[in-house]
């Protein structure tokens, strides 16, 4: 029967560390000396005991087994499911900070203040001002640079210099 913190394979959930080293060969059917030359080329690494001692998670046996299916499965040599491991974990710390990303930008649109521009000043619902690229008081030079994109919640304060 499986507990409530085990998933269908059979282990605890979780990076736990508790399996010995002969206890995790047993359980990724491999021989404890291939899981120390994993250890060694750091194709699956397992915490350490205060005695030095390996101690395999339900993640490393998962990990056991994904390597040794790559190799005899897939005919991948050590260094190349080594790679892949490496690409896999730069993926899934991608993955997590473009979900960090989403996450702080939904926030940050649900935080601002879009700026309304009232119906009875058309020339501001318009995007135009009443001082137009055709008129003598119109100078580029003086309006504010507005970000490429979304919308701004800056208060823009201008003072004509004193002549």
């Amino acid at each position: 029967m499986l507990r409530d913190d085990a998933h269908p394979g059979g282990l605890p959930a979780g990076n736990e560390a508790i399996y010995v080293i002969s206890v995790a060969a047993e359980l990724s059917g491999l021989h404890p000396q291939t899981l120390r030359q994993y250890d060694r080329l750091g194709l699956v690494s397992p915490d350490r005991a205060p005695g030095r001692g390996r101690r395999y998670s339900a993640r490393d046996i998962e990990r056991l087994r994904e390597v040794q299916r790559l190799s005899q499965d897939e005919g991948v040599n050590l260094a190349g499911i080594k790679r892949i491991r490496e690409l896999q974990d730069q993926v899934d710390a991608l993955s997590a900070r473009v979900a960090e990303l989403e996450e702080s930008l939904a926030m940050a649109r649900a935080t601002s203040i879009p700026l309304a521009v009232p119906a009875q000043q058309p020339d501001l619902a318009a995007g135009t001002h009443a001082a137009s690229a055709g008129s003598p008081a119109y100078r580029p030079d003086l309006l504010p640079a507005l970000p490429a994109f979304g919308t701004s919640t800056a208060l823009v304060v201008w003072k004509p210099q004193q002549r």
